[in-house]
């Protein structure tokens, strides 16, 4: 094997495009491993622990860029002509506006004056920084960014919010504004319903459910997942509700959020009962039924809380196909399922898709495992063996620390997957697929050799190992749905139609009579 380490000077990219130009760097033939990364004192040490030292990264400067790419001795010439390519078209232009790259945000606000949000995507050590630039200037700021200080969360938000302005994020993984998509989003029609998410993919998904049930988005608001905690106090939650009721272009507004601080929840259900519109509010993991609010009304779960915005924005309820739960199915697997096969294990790229499968389990299952659970007794580690159900949500900072986003390269998730067959108690293993900008270009493409390998595993013990995929996306998102959908089935995957019914699917099939 060859190793190649190449430091380009004062060559800024920011993290969403490498994670992506890594994903396909690693894909090349013959290589075994390319790193590409800003020289951040986070990356150097990143580096340093896969065993990648030299004297070049030692004086690279933050703003140069480190290429390290291990290949075959025969293959390492052609490795690094295809990572030149892959770096070649991403700073190739088409001459657009859009296609400008400006060194610095000043640069860029003298160039585009009439600019009025900010997307910041670089290293959180300096992410606050650049915000408070940006905030300065009077602009909104989306910060996808992770790794941000708490301290330095509250005081932009509170800078945001004395000056009418809005922060989204830190760690905002989505966002849909004036029709356009931002960091990781899907293709859904303009319509009237204004969405305020604490959760990237939980927001996602509700958006995929009103556009698949007929309905439109005029907003969609990301806040950060540490919005709604009792250190930030909901300031950007907060801000969106008020946005959205004062937005002409929205007439019911929906909030989703992961579990949130009960201080700041109810906070938030006072502004939003305040609001001039129908409002309705999922909060993942609470059983709150009344908001104490007559146009605030709670809904359980992702796809009710999406079909209660649709009705509301005068679709009519009896022509929605509401995708009810297959019990035939249900009936199917279990009996495919061997005696000892009662656990699940589930696979997330996304957050609250984990949370929404792992609160549904719980509702029936006290022995459910997860690195995202709030009881530190069933609380798991991302190199902790499973035990009994195990909810993993690959997407969180444990797993992603010096990797690209499981949605972007979900190598990580694989080898996990065909781990976890080696378990001959685990019946059903539940996964989603998150299609949409941002995301890999074949989400399920790449996993079916796992797929493949998992069930083999199962079988050759006698086993039916169920594996259960939901589709995050819609019928005009990239790559077509219709055809990850095919692909999956084809594979023997059971496919869910929601985020909500994979939870439900998932808990019922290895229900046993006892249950």
């Amino acid at each position: 094997m060859t190793r190649h380490i190449e430091i380009r000077k004062n060559t800024y990219l920011d993290s969403v495009s490498l994670m992506s130009m890594s994903t396909k760097a690693n894909a090349v033939e013959g290589v075994t491993q390319a790193l590409l990364g800003m020289a951040t004192p986070m990356n150097k040490e990143v580096l340093l622990n896969v065993g990648v030292e030299d004297a070049s990264i030692d004086a690279a400067k933050p703003s140069d860029l480190m290429i390290v790419i291990d290949a075959d001795d025969d293959a390492i010439e052609t490795a690094i002509q295809a990572v030149d390519d892959i770096l070649a078209r991403k700073n190739k232009t088409s001459g657009g506006p859009a296609e400008i790259r400006y060194r610095t945000l000043d640069g860029a606000f003298a160039e585009v004056p009439d600019s009025n949000l900010v997307l910041i995507s670089v290293n959180g050590a300096f992410a606050a920084r650049e915000a408070r630039k940006a905030l300065n200037a009077g602009k909104h700021v989306m910060i996808f960014s992770d790794n941000v200080s708490v301290e330095d969360e509250f005081a932009l938000k509170t800078l945001a919010h004395e000056n009418g302005l809005l922060v989204m994020g830190p760690d905002c993984g989505t966002a849909i504004i004036n029709g356009v998509g931002l960091a990781f989003s899907n293709a859904v029609r303009r319509g009237s319903i204004g969405i305020v998410g604490a959760s990237g993919t939980g927001s996602q998904e509700v958006s995929v459910r009103i556009h698949d049930f007929g309905g439109g988005v005029s907003q969609l608001i990301g806040t950060g997942g540490r919005d709604l905690s009792t250190e930030i106090g909901g300031i950007s939650m907060i801000d969106g509700i008020n946005a959205l009721d004062a937005d002409p272009e929205t007439a019911v507004i929906v909030i989703v959020s992961k579990p949130p601080a009960e201080d700041v929840a109810e906070k938030v259900l006072a502004v939003a009962g305040a609001a001039s519109k129908p409002v309705f509010v999922t909060f993942l993991g609470s059983d709150r039924t009344d908001s104490g609010y007559d146009n605030v009304t709670m809904v359980q779960g992702t796809k009710p809380l999406a079909i209660a915005a649709v009705v509301a924005s005068g679709i009519d309820e009896s022509t929605l196909d509401k995708h009810p739960l297959n019990i035939p199915l249900v009936e199917e697997v279990r009996a495919k399922l061997a005696p000892e096969q009662k656990y699940i294990r589930g696979l997330f790229c996304g957050g609250t898709l984990c949370d929404e499968a792992m609160f549904t389990a719980l509702d029936k299952y006290d022995n459910v495992y997860s690195n995202i659970q709030k009881d530190p007794a069933y609380k798991t580690g991302a190199t902790d063996a499973s035990r009994e159900h195990t909810f993993l949500d690959m997407g969180d900072d444990d797993f992603t620390n010096g990797r690209p986003h499981p949605m972007i390269d979900p190598s990580l998730r694989l080898q996990r997957l065909v781990q976890e067959a080696d378990d001959p108690e685990v019946g059903v293993i539940a996964m989603d697929f998150v299609l949409g900008f941002g995301a890999h270009e074949d989400p399920v493409g790449v996993t079916i050799p796992a797929i493949a390998e998992a069930k083999a595993k199962a079988a050759a013990r006698g086993q039916h190992l169920e594996i259960l995929g939901y589709v995050l996306g819609t019928d005009i998102d990239t790559p077509a749905f219709d055809a990850q959908v095919a692909q999956l089935e084809a594979a023997g995957v059971t496919i869910a139609s929601s985020s909500t019914n994979l939870g439900l699917l998932a808990r019922e099939f290895v229900a046993k009579g006892d249950n």
